[in-house]
């Protein structure tokens, strides 16, 4: 009943709530059977609570988000009692950066172990659903790759493992983690690049952050950007089905900037993710970074009414209803 009354209340606001096809089911792993999920980072620099942030959002694009995106990092609390009740119904991504003030190396050697313990025991009173979570993302921009500077590749990924089995150790057993990279040809092309991996038995995602600048006109262009000074680089996307080919892949942020001399670019480019997502296979969760003040440009998804109507369009596909949200 309390599901029926949901529906008819986001019908009214123009919100869908996709119902799945039969069959299609989501894993131990949130991977799921068919399609792929679909997300948003609502209003990230906006101030606004989640709740609303995310209701605005999915009244915007007209449907049901199967992910949020969240960020915390140093000590804060999480997930939030706003966020725990997003989780009912959706899927959250929570990202944290355990330290703003601990190296890596620090962090790996017990530095803020209490603030761990404590991030688990809040996520164990809070947080009983499947959720996704991310240890400080998009790590290769803050490696110091001189040694004993307790920020190394090496550093990270020890850093990585010592949160992750800290969090199991104290009870946290709903966590499918996530290892979110920028991607960047001009980073992934670095000699330390690989050591960033933090191990199979603590990463069941890969994830990628990747935006569509001038270097990209398409969705193709945007999964495996490539760059004719890092010409040995082929691409995240093809990249991670040799590295990683069992594992799903996550745009766990991705966005287009306004192109002052295109207006028209976002419609265009919506339009060729809703064309060419099936030829990628290993994505299996998109999750878009909306917001008017991100650090490189304007990511909103309806900046223009043909913008809007595209990134609707996209969002409605039946390729992002095929798997159902698990009920947990």
């Amino acid at each position: 009943m309390r599901e029926t009354v949901a529906n008819d209340t986001a019908n009214r606001l123009g919100v869908s709530s996709p119902e799945g096809v039969p069959g299609c089911a989501a894993t131990a792993k949130l991977i799921p059977s068919c399609g792929a999920w679909w997300g948003i980072a609502p209003d990230v620099f906006g101030g606004r609570p989640p709740v609303q942030a995310v209701a605005t959002a999915e009244r915007r694009m007209g449907r049901r988000a199967d992910i949020v995106h969240v960020y915390h990092r140093g000590g804060e609390a999480f997930p939030t009692p706003q966020e725990a009740h997003l989780a009912r119904r959706r899927l959250l991504l929570i990202n944290w950066k355990p330290s703003v003030r601990d190296t890596w190396a620090e962090i790996a050697d017990g530095a803020i172990d209490d603030r761990i313990d404590r991030v688990a025991e809040t996520i164990r009173h809070r947080l009983h659903e499947r959720f996704f979570l991310t240890i400080h993302h998009e790590p290769e921009n803050d490696v110091r790759p001189q040694p004993g500077s307790g920020m190394t590749a090496d550093d990270y990924a020890a850093m990585y493992r010592h949160v992750v089995f800290r969090l199991r150790r104290h009870g946290v057993r709903n966590a499918v983690m996530v290892m979110t990279y920028m991607g960047a040809p001009n980073w992934a092309t670095k000699p330390w690049f690989e050591r960033l991996y933090p191990g199979d038995d603590v990463v069941d995602w890969i994830g990628l952050d990747p935006y569509a600048d001038r270097r990209v006109d398409d969705f193709a262009g945007l999964v495996d950007k490539t760059r004719d000074d890092h010409a040995s680089w082929p691409g995240f996307y093809r990249w991670t089905q040799t590295r990683f080919p069992g594992k799903p892949i996550m745009l766990a942020e991705w966005g287009a900037f306004e192109r002052p001399g295109d207006p028209g670019f976002k419609e265009t480019f919506f339009n060729s993710v809703r064309r060419q997502i099936r030829g990628y296979p290993q994505i299996k969760a998109l999750v878009y970074f909306d917001s008017p003040s991100a650090p490189r440009g304007d990511t909103r998804f309806d900046s223009s009414e043909t913008a809007a109507r595209a990134f609707s369009q996209l969002a409605r596909d039946p390729y992002f209803s095929s798997t159902p949200v698990p009920d947990h």
